[in-house]
């Protein structure tokens, strides 16, 4: 059964109702019911600030205090009397169930506040939890690398730019790459997190509120480490949600690149990994298809992400000061965003930590002879020869192989030796994928030794992150 239309906030004004499609047309409830939680516990912190701004009486506190706990307790076991409310938002839903509920002192709580402030606050504390919610995600994510990157810690890979065979790598090395830009995630939403952390309850609608109001006292019973310090911007300011959307956006676009690199890995040409069965699917026509649609979705949700950065920018741009009703349309972008990204880091932690890296497929591709090029430059400049002729040197010496159907390891010295006397009479060790993965030992480099201590860096840094979540 459909609950009656209820009470209007501000309905004392006007003669006739609002039209019924008009009505639909401005109603929030639909989505920022989901700040539900954050409303009744602002309802809670405010009836306390009244009492000792002498508007409430202690018990009147208590009274109001007993029935938003009852308000939260049906709304969580009773989710039709959400969704068939007629209330035209959040606020309106908890004022009105509280009227119902205490008569005339349910409707003394609204004294001296405005839903200016109200939503800034509520849309904050819900911005400070998701942003939390998805930093703990992208630490999961990096323990999935990390697991990863122990287990295959000494395999050699091709490492490529352009898509193009460049130079060899270790595998563990390839992961923290991965890991490194996704720590760089943690950390903007580590200051996305702090830009939320300014309480505007006290603000009223534009001015500040006319009554003795403990700001900082509120501040903290909400969990907010400050308060902002200018009403008529408080009431307005979505820099924070913008910093979050951001923060999501980049992590999205992290998860996007590891998806286009997990997807071909996945194809026989690469042949690199063998997909998990539980995250992956098949084809309706064609049995022998397993197709890597998890790692696809995350690479095609990232659009979505973008969208709504932009969607709130675009509300944003042009807004006189103080509150606009535009505003209303800040959150439904950061709440779908959060849903999203969300969603696309914890299924990409669960299918990197299920996959299986092919460790005969990548040794036989890291032996490419293209791959140690620049070390046999490199040998020529330890003999002397500066390096930009080197190169040149060597660059003839590649497409004099290919024209004898041959790869450079497979020339002979006395051949080498026409091109350049420097190549000497031993040139062995410059052309296996040992050396060259040796000689990168400086810090950040992809020899063995460099990687391990990459490992444990990357290691205590998720401990850290962990640590002050």
């Amino acid at each position: 059964m459909t609950s009656p239309k209820p009470q209007k906030m501000w309905g004392g004004r006007f003669e006739r109702p609002p039209d019924a499609s008009f009505y639909e047309f401005e109603r929030s409830w639909q989505f920022d019911r989901r700040l539900l939680p954050y409303e009744l516990a602002l309802d809670r912190a405010w009836a306390q600030a009244i009492v000792a701004a002498g508007i409430l009486t202690q018990e009147e506190a208590d009274k109001l205090t007993v029935a938003l706990g009852e308000i939260e307790v049906r709304a969580k076991a009773d989710p039709a009397w959400l969704d068939n409310s007629q209330a035209e938002d959040v606020h309106h839903f908890a004022e009105t169930a509280l009227i119902e509920k205490l008569g005339a002192l349910g409707a003394k709580l609204h004294t001296g506040r405005s839903r200016n402030e109200m939503v800034a606050t509520e849309f904050r504390m819900y911005t400070r939890d998701a942003l939390r919610r998805v930093r703990a995600a992208v630490v999961a994510l990096g323990r999935s690398i990390e697991q990863q990157a122990s287990q295959n810690l000494a395999v050699p890979m091709p490492g490529a730019t352009h898509m193009q065979h460049a130079q060899p790598l270790l595998l563990s090395h390839w992961l923290l790459a991965h890991g490194e830009a996704f720590l760089r995630d943690a950390e903007r939403l580590t200051s996305a997190t702090a830009a939320a952390d300014y309480c505007p309850l006290g603000s009223g609608a534009l001015a500040g509120t006319a009554f003795s109001i403990d700001r900082n006292a509120l501040a903290r019973e909400l969990g907010f480490s400050r308060i902002t310090q200018n009403s008529l911007d408080a009431v307005s300011d979505r820099d924070f949600a913008l910093e979050a959307l951001f923060a999501f956006a980049t992590l999205a676009m992290h998860l996007s690149r590891l998806a286009e690199d997990m997807v071909l890995f996945a194809t026989p040409e690469f042949g690199f990994i063998e997909l998990p069965d539980e995250y992956s699917t098949g084809s309706s026509l064609m049995p022998q298809k397993k197709n890597p649609d998890g790692w696809e979705l995350i690479r095609g949700k990232t659009g979505r992400l973008y969208g709504a950065l932009f969607a709130l920018f675009t509300t944003c741009k042009a807004l006189p000061s103080s509150y606009q009703r535009d505003l209303q349309e800040d959150k439904e972008p950061l709440f779908g965003a959060h849903d999203q990204v969300l969603a696309m880091t914890q299924i990409a932690a669960a299918t990197l930590a299920a996959t299986r890296f092919r460790e005969a497929r990548l040794r036989e591709a890291a032996q490419d002879p293209a791959l140690v090029a620049t070390e046999l430059a490199d040998h020529l400049v330890a003999g002397g020869v500066p390096f930009r002729e080197s190169h040149e040197i060597v660059g003839k010496v590649l497409r004099a192989a290919d024209q004898e159907g041959m790869s450079i390891r497979e020339m002979p010295l006395t051949a080498l030796n026409k091109f350049s006397s420097a190549f000497g009479d031993r040139i062995e060790s410059a052309l296996t994928i040992e050396s060259a993965l040796s000689r990168r030992a400086v810090p950040g480099g992809t020899a063995l030794v460099a990687v391990q201590t990459a490992l444990a860096s990357f290691r205590q840094r998720l401990v850290d992150i962990e640590k002050h979540s």
